[in-house]
């Protein structure tokens, strides 16, 4: 392990790269291979430390705006008055300008240090912290299923890195005039959406005018991030768990899952996709 470590180079687009010994069956092989990186990224607001998540080390300034949203620490872009990325011995720090009146918010918020890479609720230090109120969402758009089938099928393409590694997540943003038009990808489900919300955020983006389609399973925290910021539909690769179900059910949104191939299953208001078909009772 620690010659595979040191033999291992950072790449410039959130990976490692190295020789490797390939084995299939009794064939061997010496051949380049290509890993994910994923290292500790702290963020701090008005210089002090809040929080410790492993992520992929792309896209920190939009991850740095996403989770400052979708956690509500901040209530619009601008109020993320700077941010500064800035590399350590041993991760990222990425230090992060807010209003006053949002930091002094934030003690009340504060969280054990740490959080997991499949983990968006790590760290949460009360249950009123992590199961949240849930946000309405507006009556957002009817997209044709095709459409959502269609861009699934481009979903592989359009992630670099997995492409390269095969172990990252993706988040990507669909609108039915424009297909996929901006994809976030990390080693954590959560970060990517993350990701995704605050380069979306930026560019100012109507979030009920198109879909949110995620590689992963549709878990809790991925809806409850989804509903702050105001998206209607959601399309998870996989399969949702059962307090996601209920908190789309409270907040309004359209939850689908097992969203691969031609088929996919919606658990909640399905009249914003919409069917060539008669759907058999």
């Amino acid at each position: 392990m620690d010659a595979w470590a040191a033999e291992l180079d950072l790449g410039p687009s959130g990976y490692r790269q190295g020789m490797v010994d390939s084995w299939r069956g009794a064939n061997h092989a010496r051949r380049e291979d290509y890993v994910a990186e994923e290292m500790p990224v702290v963020l701090v607001y008005n210089d002090k430390p809040h929080v410790v998540m492993l992520a992929t080390p792309l896209d920190l300034y939009d991850f740095a705006l996403g989770f400052s949203l979708t956690e509500e620490i901040v209530k619009a872009p601008s109020e993320l008055l700077s941010v500064k990325v800035m590399p350590r011995a041993k991760g990222m720090e990425v230090r992060i300008r807010i209003p006053e009146q949002r930091f002094a918010e934030l003690t009340g918020k504060d969280r054990n240090m740490t959080g997991r890479t499949g983990c968006g609720l790590c760290g949460a230090a009360t249950l009123e912290q992590a199961v949240r109120k849930p946000h309405p969402v507006g009556s957002g758009l009817c997209l044709d299923a095709d459409v959502m089938t269609a861009a699934l099928a481009q979903m592989r393409q359009k992630q670099t890195l997995n492409q390269l590694t095969g172990s990252v997540h993706a988040a990507a943003w669909l609108t039915p005039d424009n297909g996929i038009g901006t994809v976030r990808e990390d080693v954590g489900r959560h970060n990517a959406l993350d990701k995704l919300i605050g380069t979306l955020a930026r560019g100012g983006c109507q979030f009920g005018a198109g879909c949110l389609l995620i590689t992963s399973r549709a878990s809790f925290e991925m809806v409850q991030k989804a509903s702050v910021v105001g998206i209607t539909l959601m399309a998870a690769m996989s399969a949702p768990t059962g307090l996601a179900i209920k908190l789309a059910q409270e907040c309004g949104m359209t939850l689908v899952g097992f969203a691969r191939n031609d088929n996919h299953v919606i658990y909640t208001y399905p009249h914003r996709l919409q069917h060539h078909q008669t759907i058999a009772s």
